[in-house]
């Protein structure tokens, strides 16, 4: 089958043996897939890797213990090597496409699924009536993070970002309010949207949940436009993995600061992420309340340009490579 490979020369098409599933496993043909920033990330160790994290295809083999599929099934996979005319899943990081949700869409989203329902719902604990900030939010996974947040009876939804003509365009995407994190009375300006004043430091206004993924020299900024008991849940670090902290607000708001990260997640731990998502979110999937905006489609044969597009930081929603289709 053929596959792309992570190489010294880029991102390189070759004929590779095809995957077999083991237990608990899917194998799936693969149709579509979605790109995302981690992928860079293995490109540039350029160890002869399959590149790729997410995709939808048809299930052609079911592992051992593999249950709730059968061959014919089509399905959203999250996982490894996806960039490939057939990739193995864990049954467990896989679902059911709904009805309505075509190939290019569902090969997109499965990674934004799991990121922001973990950080909205577990960890930020999203309740009806908070307001609620996404620092960084005009990823895939920022967007996702916005429509979960309001479907989970979020009353006020705020976003940065640096780029003036994806602020604009963020306004189309579930945010009330986007504003540049580079300008300096950004911070104020969440206080005064939340119904606070601007000393930031124990009255009233801001937001109850805020879902961070830039981290970096600012994150006091975070800290300041949080509410009294808000939470803080870090998962990203676009912006830097150091930075300074101000403990003393963070007391004196009573904060709850939680850091996250998928590379040190079992499988089962991931599992029972997907099993919580579908169970939240099943009903909007398939309504199709939460598909992403779509930017470039590449044939699998262009995923160094698909790459490089996205290295260039060009693009407004998700690139994807088309293997069928």
């Amino acid at each position: 089958m053929q596959a792309v490979l992570a190489t010294a020369e880029g991102a390189v098409v070759r004929d590779i043996p095809m995957p077999r599933p083991g237990k608990g496993q899917i194998l799936v043909q693969v149709h579509s897939a979605g790109l995302n920033r981690a992928d860079l990330r293995t490109l540039a160790v350029a160890k002869e890797d399959v590149i790729g994290m997410e995709w939808a295809g048809v299930v052609k083999e079911v592992g051992e213990g593999a249950t709730g599929f059968k061959p014919g099934d089509k399905v959203m996979c999250a996982g490894k090597a996806a960039f490939a005319e057939y990739a193995v899943a864990d049954a467990g990081r896989s679902a059911l496409i709904p009805e309505g949700l075509d190939m290019r869409q569902a090969g997109s989203l499965m990674l934004a699924l799991h990121t922001a329902h973990d950080a909205v719902a577990t960890h930020g604990q999203v309740q009806p009536g908070d307001a609620v900030l996404v620092h960084g939010a005009a990823s895939g996974v920022g967007m996702m993070t916005a429509r979960i947040a309001r479907s989970a009876g979020a009353k006020l939804v705020v976003g940065t970002s640096r780029n003036p003509s994806r602020r604009a365009a963020l306004l189309e995407q579930g945010f009330d309010v986007v504003l540049d994190p580079t300008d300096s009375g950004w911070t104020d300006a969440v206080l005064e949207a939340t119904g606070g004043g601007k000393d930031g430091a124990g009255g009233t206004g801001g937001v109850n949940a805020v879902i961070d993924f830039v981290a970096g020299p600012q994150f006091n900024d975070l800290i300041k436009v949080s509410a009294i008991l808000g939470r803080i849940v870090n998962v990203g670090r676009l912006g830097g993995a150091t930075g300074q902290f101000d403990f003393e607000t963070h007391a004196l708001k009573r904060l709850t600061y939680t850091g996250v990260t998928f590379r040190t997640r079992s499988a089962q731990e991931i599992s029972e992420i997907n099993e919580k998502m579908l169970h939240d979110l099943g009903t909007a999937l398939g309504r199709g309340e939460l598909g992403l905006p779509l930017d470039e489609d590449f044939a699998l044969s262009e995923a160094q340009q698909a790459m490089d597009r996205m290295k260039a930081d060009q693009h407004f929603g998700k690139i994807t490579l088309r293997v069928i289709g």
